[in-house]
């Protein structure tokens, strides 16, 4: 091809593709900064196994951390381009790493809310539990309607793992019972429940109410 005169190019004269003065030079390359996470260095950026944050990637992301990885190996890269690559990786790593904790965070909370509303609701409704024990102690549920109704409230609060606590003979223990009276009792040689003036109930290994108890102790 020859220039607007006619002439031919000079075949020894280099040729220069795009606008050299836009390449960026490392240092013109501004560090990102992020909180100060823990990041594994033997990834395979480093020529090491892959990490369990690695495998949580995009596919996308995979690949072109794949395609640098084969461009470091094959010598494609200048060393400049390695750091660089390096440096995108930890930091992709270091995201996701941030991702995976904030995750956890969010299903801990959620979990722990869940079991407070749980046991808010459990605890409104001990009172008529209690009239419940109570009609079934006198045996107004032995038969009829109410019987099958006081089965379906048992198995409701049996589904979320209400337990009863407080039994008569039992050590006694500040955690579980509260004492409103205590009985000098001749022989006795501990604090016992002498007995259960109204049960208390956990849920799970939160004690939603202490149970009432007379205590026996030493004369």
């Amino acid at each position: 091809m020859t220039d607007p005169k006619g002439n031919a190019p000079n075949e020894d004269e280099p040729q220069v593709e795009g606008d050299a003065t836009n390449a960026a030079e490392p240092e013109d390359l501004i560090e990102a900064e992020g909180p100060d996470v823990e990041v594994p260095t033997d990834g395979p950026a480093a020529g090491g196994p892959a990490t369990d944050v690695a495998n949580d990637l995009s596919p996308e992301d995979q690949a072109l951390l794949d395609d640098a990885a084969r461009g470091i190996q094959e010598d494609k890269l200048s060393d400049t381009d390695r750091d660089l690559v390096a440096e995108m990786r930890a930091d992709m790593l270091r995201a996701q790493a941030e991702l995976v904790n904030f995750r956890k965070r969010v299903e801990r909370d959620r979990e722990a809310n869940r079991e407070v509303a749980i046991a808010e609701v459990v605890r409104a409704l001990l009172p008529a539990l209690d009239d419940l024990t109570r009609a079934e102690a006198h045996g107004d549920l032995a038969e009829g309607p109410m019987q099958v109704i006081g089965q379906k409230i048992r198995g409701g609060f049996d589904k979320f793992k209400l337990v009863q606590i407080g039994e008569k003979g039992e050590a006694f223990d500040p955690n579980i019972h509260e004492a409103i009276v205590q009985l000098p009792t001749p022989g006795a040689t501990g604090q016992t429940v002498a007995d259960v003036v109204e049960p208390g109930y956990k849920l799970g290994e939160r004690v939603l109410r202490a149970a009432k108890v007379a205590v026996a102790v030493p004369a």
